[in-house]
Protein backbone atom coordinates (compact mmCIF):
# COMPACT_ATOMS: atom_id res chain seq x y z
CA UNK A 1 0.00 0.00 0.00
CA UNK A 2 1.62 3.74 -1.03
CA UNK A 3 0.34 6.81 0.73
CA UNK A 4 -0.65 10.06 -0.82
CA UNK A 5 -1.35 13.08 1.46
CA UNK A 6 -2.30 16.53 0.31
CA UNK A 7 -0.40 19.56 2.06
CA UNK A 8 -1.37 22.84 2.19
CA UNK A 9 1.56 24.98 1.34
CA UNK A 10 0.68 28.55 1.37
CA UNK A 11 -2.36 30.35 1.30
CA UNK A 12 -4.44 29.04 -1.39
CA UNK A 13 -2.10 26.36 -2.47
CA UNK A 14 -1.91 22.07 -2.06
CA UNK A 15 0.79 19.85 -2.71
CA UNK A 16 0.91 16.38 -3.22
CA UNK A 17 3.05 14.47 -1.65
CA UNK A 18 3.98 10.46 -1.42
CA UNK A 19 4.35 10.08 2.43
CA UNK A 20 5.01 7.27 4.52
CA UNK A 21 2.22 4.61 5.93
CA UNK A 22 1.13 5.60 9.12
CA UNK A 23 2.26 3.76 12.36
CA UNK A 24 -0.52 1.36 13.88
CA UNK A 25 -0.15 1.50 18.01
CA UNK A 26 -1.47 -1.67 19.57
CA UNK A 27 -4.75 0.70 20.32
CA UNK A 28 -5.27 2.13 16.97
CA UNK A 29 -7.13 1.07 13.77
CA UNK A 30 -5.30 1.68 9.84
CA UNK A 31 -7.90 3.40 7.78
CA UNK A 32 -7.98 3.87 3.79
CA UNK A 33 -10.13 7.04 3.66
CA UNK A 34 -12.96 6.95 1.29
CA UNK A 35 -14.50 10.47 1.45
CA UNK A 36 -13.84 14.23 3.56
CA UNK A 37 -16.17 16.58 3.80
CA UNK A 38 -14.61 20.63 3.86
CA UNK A 39 -15.25 22.15 7.04
CA UNK A 40 -15.66 25.74 7.32
CA UNK A 41 -12.28 25.93 9.43
CA UNK A 42 -10.78 24.27 6.85
CA UNK A 43 -11.56 26.56 4.39
CA UNK A 44 -10.83 29.64 6.77
CA UNK A 45 -7.30 27.35 7.05
CA UNK A 46 -6.90 27.51 2.94
CA UNK A 47 -7.77 31.06 2.64
CA UNK A 48 -5.62 32.16 5.54
CA UNK A 49 -3.20 30.05 7.78
CA UNK A 50 -2.91 32.49 10.36
CA UNK A 51 -6.63 32.07 11.13
CA UNK A 52 -7.32 35.27 11.73
CA UNK A 53 -3.87 36.55 12.80
CA UNK A 54 -4.55 33.38 15.84
CA UNK A 55 -1.63 31.55 14.96
CA UNK A 56 1.90 33.73 14.06
CA UNK A 57 3.81 32.58 12.30
CA UNK A 58 1.31 30.41 10.61
CA UNK A 59 2.68 26.28 10.94
CA UNK A 60 3.13 24.99 7.10
CA UNK A 61 2.65 22.95 5.63
CA UNK A 62 -0.16 21.19 7.30
CA UNK A 63 -3.28 18.66 6.49
CA UNK A 64 -6.58 19.58 6.53
CA UNK A 65 -9.52 17.39 6.88
CA UNK A 66 -11.52 16.46 9.84
CA UNK A 67 -15.46 15.27 8.74
CA UNK A 68 -14.04 12.06 7.14
CA UNK A 69 -15.45 8.51 6.87
CA UNK A 70 -13.54 5.38 5.68
CA UNK A 71 -12.65 1.68 5.29
CA UNK A 72 -10.56 -0.18 8.52
CA UNK A 73 -7.45 -2.08 6.88
CA UNK A 74 -5.75 -2.55 9.97
CA UNK A 75 -6.14 -3.00 13.85
CA UNK A 76 -3.60 -2.71 16.58
CA UNK A 77 -3.69 -6.16 18.73
CA UNK A 78 -5.71 -4.55 21.76
CA UNK A 79 -8.66 -3.37 19.50
CA UNK A 80 -11.87 -6.00 19.31
CA UNK A 81 -14.64 -3.95 18.82
CA UNK A 82 -13.65 -3.57 14.63
CA UNK A 83 -12.36 -5.61 12.04
CA UNK A 84 -10.68 -5.39 8.66
CA UNK A 85 -13.31 -4.40 5.99
CA UNK A 86 -15.39 -2.17 8.82
CA UNK A 87 -16.80 1.11 7.37
CA UNK A 88 -16.26 3.61 9.78
CA UNK A 89 -16.87 7.52 11.14
CA UNK A 90 -14.03 9.23 12.31
CA UNK A 91 -14.17 11.00 15.76
CA UNK A 92 -11.48 13.39 14.89
CA UNK A 93 -10.57 14.70 18.20
CA UNK A 94 -8.87 12.23 21.12
CA UNK A 95 -8.02 13.37 24.51
CA UNK A 96 -5.24 12.65 26.65
CA UNK A 97 -7.38 10.34 28.90
CA UNK A 98 -5.95 11.22 32.20
CA UNK A 99 -6.76 14.72 33.13
CA UNK A 100 -10.06 15.77 35.15
CA UNK A 101 -11.94 16.41 31.82
CA UNK A 102 -11.44 13.47 29.87
CA UNK A 103 -12.01 11.50 33.59
CA UNK A 104 -15.06 13.42 33.49
CA UNK A 105 -16.65 12.68 30.26
CA UNK A 106 -16.10 16.07 28.88
CA UNK A 107 -12.63 15.20 26.63
CA UNK A 108 -13.37 18.09 24.57
CA UNK A 109 -11.93 20.45 26.57
CA UNK A 110 -8.85 18.30 27.22
CA UNK A 111 -5.76 20.91 27.28
CA UNK A 112 -3.79 17.62 25.31
CA UNK A 113 -6.50 17.02 23.24
CA UNK A 114 -4.96 15.89 20.08
CA UNK A 115 -8.16 16.78 16.94
CA UNK A 116 -7.35 16.42 13.01
CA UNK A 117 -6.59 19.32 11.41
CA UNK A 118 -6.11 21.48 13.94
CA UNK A 119 -3.11 23.21 16.08
CA UNK A 120 -0.52 21.89 16.62
CA UNK A 121 -1.30 20.12 13.30
CA UNK A 122 -0.61 16.26 14.15
CA UNK A 123 -1.89 15.04 10.84
CA UNK A 124 -5.49 15.11 8.97
CA UNK A 125 -7.78 13.48 6.68
CA UNK A 126 -6.79 14.52 3.20
CA UNK A 127 -4.34 11.73 3.22
CA UNK A 128 -5.14 8.02 1.41
CA UNK A 129 -4.27 6.30 5.11
CA UNK A 130 -4.18 7.38 8.68
CA UNK A 131 -3.89 6.10 11.96
CA UNK A 132 -6.69 6.69 14.72
CA UNK A 133 -7.56 5.90 18.52
CA UNK A 134 -9.65 3.15 18.03
CA UNK A 135 -11.67 4.43 20.52
CA UNK A 136 -12.49 7.44 18.81
CA UNK A 137 -13.55 5.33 15.69
CA UNK A 138 -17.41 3.89 15.04
CA UNK A 139 -18.32 1.01 12.79
CA UNK A 140 -21.10 1.79 10.56
CA UNK A 141 -24.56 0.07 10.29
CA UNK A 142 -25.44 -1.69 7.03
CA UNK A 143 -27.36 0.43 5.73
CA UNK A 144 -24.91 3.84 5.71
CA UNK A 145 -22.17 4.38 3.49
CA UNK A 146 -18.72 6.77 3.86
CA UNK A 147 -20.51 9.70 3.13
CA UNK A 148 -22.39 9.56 5.44
CA UNK A 149 -19.81 8.58 7.85
CA UNK A 150 -18.19 12.00 7.47
CA UNK A 151 -20.88 14.05 7.57
CA UNK A 152 -21.49 12.66 11.35
CA UNK A 153 -18.78 15.06 12.13
CA UNK A 154 -21.02 17.87 11.18
CA UNK A 155 -24.46 16.52 12.60
CA UNK A 156 -22.78 15.87 15.74
CA UNK A 157 -22.11 19.53 16.76
CA UNK A 158 -25.56 20.26 15.97
CA UNK A 159 -26.61 17.33 17.98
CA UNK A 160 -24.50 18.75 20.83
CA UNK A 161 -25.77 22.19 20.89
CA UNK A 162 -29.50 20.83 20.86
CA UNK A 163 -28.19 18.75 24.28
CA UNK A 164 -26.82 21.28 25.67
CA UNK A 165 -29.70 23.59 25.68
CA UNK A 166 -31.50 21.11 26.32
CA UNK A 167 -34.39 21.25 23.62
CA UNK A 168 -37.70 19.65 24.24
CA UNK A 169 -41.02 19.52 22.61
CA UNK A 170 -43.57 22.47 22.79
CA UNK A 171 -40.40 24.93 23.29
CA UNK A 172 -39.46 27.18 20.32
CA UNK A 173 -36.14 27.65 18.53
CA UNK A 174 -34.21 30.01 16.45
CA UNK A 175 -31.54 29.44 13.84
CA UNK A 176 -29.16 32.44 13.10
CA UNK A 177 -27.41 31.46 10.00
CA UNK A 178 -28.36 28.61 7.81
CA UNK A 179 -25.27 27.38 6.85
CA UNK A 180 -24.41 23.14 7.35
CA UNK A 181 -24.00 23.50 11.15
CA UNK A 182 -27.37 25.87 10.81
CA UNK A 183 -29.24 23.03 9.29
CA UNK A 184 -27.33 20.47 11.05
CA UNK A 185 -29.21 21.65 14.01
CA UNK A 186 -32.63 22.23 12.26
CA UNK A 187 -32.24 18.33 12.10
CA UNK A 188 -31.21 18.02 15.45
CA UNK A 189 -33.75 20.13 17.02
CA UNK A 190 -36.31 17.93 14.91
CA UNK A 191 -35.72 14.73 16.18
CA UNK A 192 -35.71 16.23 19.51
CA UNK A 193 -39.33 17.45 19.26
CA UNK A 194 -39.22 20.77 18.92
CA UNK A 195 -41.04 21.74 15.56
CA UNK A 196 -41.73 25.84 16.32
CA UNK A 197 -38.24 26.77 14.30
CA UNK A 198 -37.40 30.33 12.74
CA UNK A 199 -34.28 30.42 10.61
CA UNK A 200 -32.91 33.84 9.64
CA UNK A 201 -30.01 34.45 6.82
CA UNK A 202 -29.61 37.14 4.15
CA UNK A 203 -29.44 34.22 1.27
CA UNK A 204 -32.45 33.08 -0.12
CA UNK A 205 -31.12 29.95 -1.19
CA UNK A 206 -30.03 29.11 2.20
CA UNK A 207 -33.51 29.71 3.18
CA UNK A 208 -35.21 27.12 1.30
CA UNK A 209 -32.67 24.47 2.32
CA UNK A 210 -33.61 25.51 5.79
CA UNK A 211 -36.98 24.75 4.97
CA UNK A 212 -35.96 21.63 3.73
CA UNK A 213 -34.69 20.65 6.63
CA UNK A 214 -37.84 21.31 8.67
CA UNK A 215 -38.01 25.14 9.55
CA UNK A 216 -41.11 26.31 9.96
CA UNK A 217 -40.40 30.03 9.11
CA UNK A 218 -37.87 32.15 7.20
CA UNK A 219 -36.69 34.88 7.38
CA UNK A 220 -34.71 37.11 4.90
CA UNK A 221 -31.93 39.68 6.94
CA UNK A 222 -31.72 41.42 3.79
CA UNK A 223 -35.13 42.25 3.27
CA UNK A 224 -36.92 42.37 6.36
CA UNK A 225 -36.31 43.59 10.07
CA UNK A 226 -35.62 40.38 12.29
CA UNK A 227 -36.02 41.62 15.41
CA UNK A 228 -39.27 42.78 13.92
CA UNK A 229 -40.59 39.49 12.38
CA UNK A 230 -39.73 37.34 15.35
CA UNK A 231 -41.53 39.92 17.81
CA UNK A 232 -44.75 39.50 15.63
CA UNK A 233 -44.57 35.63 15.40
CA UNK A 234 -44.09 35.34 18.71
CA UNK A 235 -46.55 38.06 19.90
CA UNK A 236 -43.63 39.88 21.17
CA UNK A 237 -42.56 37.07 23.54
CA UNK A 238 -39.15 35.58 21.53
CA UNK A 239 -37.73 32.64 21.57
CA UNK A 240 -37.35 29.85 24.00
CA UNK A 241 -33.42 28.91 22.49
CA UNK A 242 -31.91 30.99 19.93
CA UNK A 243 -28.74 29.64 18.36
CA UNK A 244 -25.93 31.60 16.85
CA UNK A 245 -24.12 29.59 13.96
CA UNK A 246 -23.39 31.98 11.83
CA UNK A 247 -19.95 32.98 13.97
CA UNK A 248 -20.66 36.44 12.73
CA UNK A 249 -20.34 39.17 15.29
CA UNK A 250 -23.16 41.12 14.14
CA UNK A 251 -25.66 38.29 14.84
CA UNK A 252 -23.76 37.30 18.14
CA UNK A 253 -24.58 40.83 19.44
CA UNK A 254 -28.47 40.53 17.84
CA UNK A 255 -29.33 37.15 20.04
CA UNK A 256 -30.32 38.87 22.71
CA UNK A 257 -33.23 41.13 20.59
CA UNK A 258 -34.94 37.38 19.74
CA UNK A 259 -34.30 35.34 22.97
CA UNK A 260 -37.65 35.06 25.54
CA UNK A 261 -37.77 36.05 28.95
CA UNK A 262 -35.83 33.04 30.82
CA UNK A 263 -35.02 31.75 27.28
CA UNK A 264 -31.28 30.76 26.30
CA UNK A 265 -28.76 31.75 23.44
CA UNK A 266 -26.19 28.82 22.41
CA UNK A 267 -23.32 30.25 20.57
CA UNK A 268 -22.58 27.55 18.22
CA UNK A 269 -21.10 29.68 15.68
CA UNK A 270 -17.20 30.54 16.10
CA UNK A 271 -17.29 34.25 16.41
CA UNK A 272 -13.84 36.43 16.27
CA UNK A 273 -12.90 39.61 17.25
CA UNK A 274 -14.47 42.12 19.88
CA UNK A 275 -18.07 41.37 19.87
CA UNK A 276 -20.34 43.93 21.84
CA UNK A 277 -23.00 42.54 23.85
CA UNK A 278 -26.09 44.16 26.20
CA UNK A 279 -25.21 42.13 28.87
CA UNK A 280 -28.27 44.28 31.16
CA UNK A 281 -31.09 43.43 29.11
CA UNK A 282 -29.73 39.46 29.58
CA UNK A 283 -29.29 40.53 32.86
CA UNK A 284 -33.24 41.65 33.06
CA UNK A 285 -34.88 39.18 30.81
CA UNK A 286 -32.37 36.03 32.87
CA UNK A 287 -31.27 34.56 30.10
CA UNK A 288 -29.02 31.66 29.98
CA UNK A 289 -25.63 32.39 27.30
CA UNK A 290 -24.33 28.85 26.93
CA UNK A 291 -21.38 27.91 24.92
CA UNK A 292 -20.44 25.24 22.64
CA UNK A 293 -17.03 23.83 22.42
CA UNK A 294 -17.43 20.87 19.33
CA UNK A 295 -19.00 18.18 21.10
CA UNK A 296 -18.57 15.00 23.62
CA UNK A 297 -19.82 11.54 23.47
CA UNK A 298 -22.80 11.92 20.55
CA UNK A 299 -21.33 10.27 17.81
CA UNK A 300 -23.20 6.92 18.64
CA UNK A 301 -26.14 9.01 18.55
CA UNK A 302 -25.62 10.62 16.12
CA UNK A 303 -25.16 7.28 13.54
CA UNK A 304 -28.32 6.21 15.10
CA UNK A 305 -30.19 9.47 13.83
CA UNK A 306 -28.99 8.82 10.55
CA UNK A 307 -28.99 4.99 10.17
CA UNK A 308 -33.02 5.42 11.67
CA UNK A 309 -33.50 7.59 8.45
CA UNK A 310 -34.88 10.32 10.99
CA UNK A 311 -31.76 12.86 9.26
CA UNK A 312 -30.84 12.56 5.99
CA UNK A 313 -27.47 14.24 5.96
CA UNK A 314 -26.66 13.04 2.06
CA UNK A 315 -29.47 16.00 1.40
CA UNK A 316 -26.30 18.28 2.77
CA UNK A 317 -23.87 17.27 -0.09
CA UNK A 318 -23.82 19.55 -2.79
CA UNK A 319 -20.75 18.92 -5.16
CA UNK A 320 -18.10 15.68 -4.78
CA UNK A 321 -14.63 16.06 -6.37
CA UNK A 322 -12.32 13.38 -6.27
CA UNK A 323 -9.18 13.51 -4.28
CA UNK A 324 -7.08 14.95 -7.23
CA UNK A 325 -9.13 17.72 -7.62
CA UNK A 326 -8.70 18.56 -3.63
CA UNK A 327 -7.73 22.02 -4.56
CA UNK A 328 -10.56 22.73 -7.40
CA UNK A 329 -13.04 21.31 -4.57
CA UNK A 330 -11.70 23.91 -1.53
CA UNK A 331 -11.78 26.76 -4.34
CA UNK A 332 -15.23 25.56 -4.88
CA UNK A 333 -16.21 25.92 -1.03
CA UNK A 334 -14.73 29.60 -0.98
CA UNK A 335 -16.20 30.94 -4.15
CA UNK A 336 -19.80 29.36 -3.99
CA UNK A 337 -20.22 29.31 -0.50
CA UNK A 338 -23.46 31.24 -0.67
CA UNK A 339 -25.24 28.58 -2.98
CA UNK A 340 -23.11 25.09 -1.81
CA UNK A 341 -23.68 23.34 1.44
CA UNK A 342 -21.39 20.98 1.62
CA UNK A 343 -18.36 20.03 -0.60
CA UNK A 344 -17.32 16.16 -0.58
CA UNK A 345 -13.73 14.86 -1.54
CA UNK A 346 -14.05 11.37 -2.75
CA UNK A 347 -10.70 9.39 -2.71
Amino acid sequence: MKNKTAFLVEANRFEFKDTDMPIVGDNDVLIQIKHVAICGSDAHFFEDPTYGGLIIPPILPIVLGHECGGVVVETGKNVKHLSNGDSIAIEPGSGCGRCNYCLEGRYNLCKEMDFMAAPPFNRGALSKFVSHPANMVFKLPDNMDTKEGALIEPLSVGMYAANRANAKPGKTAMILGAGCIGLMTIAALKTMGVDDIVVADLFENRLQNALKMGATTVINAKEKNTKDEVLKITDGCGMDFVFETAGSRITAASTIDYAATGGKIIMVGNVYGETPFRFIEANNKEVDIISVFRYVNIYPMAISAVSSGKIKVKDMISKVFPFEETQEAFECAINEKETVIKVVIEF
